[in-house]
């Protein structure tokens, strides 16, 4: 059997062509249509004099995996604060990265990665292409040792979770922090309170609590039930009484003084196209590295079949030579089998027999069993419900060298080779897939964070709430109208989500900004929309240019 390499996924073969969406006709002459008379601009109940945003990357205005001062300057608070703008409100400064590489330094050390840029057959680091162009690749000049103050109107620290906004001393473990604490010991919502803000926006609390979690695949720990945050490890998702806590904290400070302000519904975040781009059947029969294996594949796997089939039918691993096959994956909720496909098949003179096609004596069948055991104990193939994170995509039906190499003493390098290929003969780790459990666990964390918030927002005439969850929903489904564009949640096509699937675009910042003026409109009887007072979808960018440095 030869070495299975670089299967082609066909569905992450992109064309920029489609970026601009299509246009939806009757909407567009709503848009066009001169005549149509704009209301004045009322602001009803609310000073603008003083805005304040405190939030994570969406709040900063991240974007293609990365922080740079093209993409701040189009975040939404920015692009609210240039609508308050012309209703009393004031200035609005933001920490501004550097440069635009999207990377940041520690201690002189690169702590982050370079912002993504479209390649042609899909994202790439702005370093790799450039260096694939015989380009420069510009330095990475923000510092975040360099503290720069904390007078600002934009308190978005990309990474924080609920907690962390009122946890002391939180500088000391996110650089976007670091540049901007007022102290050592200062909290972000202390920073926040400082600048005395008269509105505020509230956003995205809550969805770094399960992003993490979903974004590791689920290697993370559902910590519901442990209300104590610092045992908690960096991809585990929040218990909903401590978010419940520190939310409601923030609130209470934020409008004590009579301030008020807008917050954001969690999204749904599995709805994105970091989660929804991978598809769990991308393995093409078509494919000459991958077709013409098969025979020799389900040769293979017939022996595991076997146990399966006893012990859990669903778990019967086939490829078919007619349509596309779902990858093989490690399911860490199901019954381990290795034990009994290592009792099955070590004995079995037909096994042994098997395996000498291989090169392997008769004799490793007990040894050859026992590894089959532990690789495929816990396996299954992907079914439509399992949801594949987007960097699975650079791996999946790749050698995975690291563990030919430890095998190769056992098996030797060819038959080592032959077991290594990732989704293929290795089953794809953790890591690379969101189970329905794991899913769950999401999904459940999200709605008692949602429900924190409106009990919260009901009870509290100050604060308004812009349904963030409700607006990805529809664009993931049927898509959301903004001016003459519709925007989807399609990885690079859709508008709305950059790059990395899961930061918006400046356009998708354009459209939250928007929703979050529809809803100081119904609350605080101002009247953006009507007056045509809202940031234009034309002037926003959906990508950046790999030039802009």
């Amino acid at each position: 059997m030869k070495n299975i390499k670089y299967i082609f996924l066909s569905l992450l073969t992109l064309s920029m062509v489609a970026c601009e969406n299509d246009l939806v006709e009757d909407f567009r002459e709503l848009n066009d249509n001169e005549d149509v008379a704009l209301e004045a601009l009322t602001v009803g109940s609310v000073d603008f004099s003083n805005y304040v945003s405190i939030g994570a990357s969406f709040t900063a205005g991240y974007s293609d995996g990365g922080l740079f001062s093209a993409a701040q300057q189009k975040s939404f608070p920015k692009l609210l604060s240039e609508q308050f703008a012309f209703g009393g409100g004031g200035n609005f400064t933001q920490p501004l990265m550097d440069d635009n590489t999207g990377a940041i330094l520690v201690g002189g050390s690169q702590a982050t990665e370079y912002r993504l840029v479209f390649g042609g057959a899909g994202p790439v680091r702005l370093d790799a292409f450039l260096a694939s162009q015989g380009a420069p690749v510009p330095p990475v000049t923000t510092e975040a040792g360099n503290n720069i103050g904390s007078n600002f109107n934009n308190f978005g620290i990309p990474g924080a979770k609920s907690f962390h906004f009122v946890t002391p001393g939180y500088a000391a473990f996110n650089p976007y922090y670091t540049r901007i604490a007022s102290s050592a010991s200062s909290t972000v919502l202390g920073d926040a309170l400082a600048q005395n803000p008269t509105f505020f926006t509230l956003s995205e609390v809550g969805g770094n609590d399960v992003l993490s979690y979903a974004t590791s695949g689920g290697i993370g720990v559902d910590q519901t039930g442990n209300i104590d945050p610092s045992t908690y490890g960096q991809n585990d998702i929040t218990d909903p009484n401590v978010f419940a806590q520190a939310f409601s904290s923030m609130i209470t400070a934020l409008t004590q003084n009579g301030a008020k302000g807008v917050v954001t519904t969690v999204p749904d975040i599995t709805s994105l196209s970091y989660f929804t781009t991978v598809p769990h059947n991308p393995l093409d029969p078509t494919n000459p590295d991958f077709g013409p294996q098969i025979p020799t594949l389900n040769q293979i796997y017939g022996a595991l079949n076997q146990v399966f089939a006893v012990a859990d039918p669903s778990r019967i691993i086939t490829f078919s030579t007619t349509q596309a096959s779902a990858v093989v994956i490690i399911d860490e909720d199901l019954v381990d089998l290795s034990g009994a496909i290592a009792g099955a098949l070590g004995p079995d003179p037909a096994f042994a027999a098997f395996i000498t096609q291989f090169g392997l004596p008769a004799a490793a069948a007990p040894q050859v069993a026992g590894f089959l055991g532990s690789v495929y104990g816990r396996a299954r193939q992907a079914t439509e419900n399992d949801l594949l994170v987007l960097p699975s995509s650079s791996i999946i039906g790749q050698e995975n060298e690291d563990v030919s190499a430890a095998l190769a003493g056992f098996l030797g390098p060819q038959v080592a080779a032959q077991f290594s290929v990732e989704g293929v003969t290795l089953p794809l780790e953790d890591k690379w897939v969101l189970t329905p459990q794991e899913q769950n666990a999401v999904a459940m964390a999200t709605s008692a964070y949602n429900t924190t918030i409106t009990s919260l927002t009901d009870s509290n005439p100050n604060v308004a709430v812009a349904d963030l969850r409700a607006v990805l929903e529809q664009a993931s489904t049927s898509g959301y109208p903004y001016d003459e564009f519709i925007m989807t949640t399609d990885l690079v096509t859709g508008g709305l989500i950059s790059l990395d699937g899961v930061h918006l675009t400046s356009r998708g910042y354009g459209l939250m900004a928007r929703e979050f003026l529809v809803a100081i409109d119904e609350a605080f009887g101002s009247n953006f929309i009507a007056s045509g007072t809202i940031p234009d979808a034309g002037d926003l960018p959906t990508n950046y240019n790999p030039a802009l440095q």
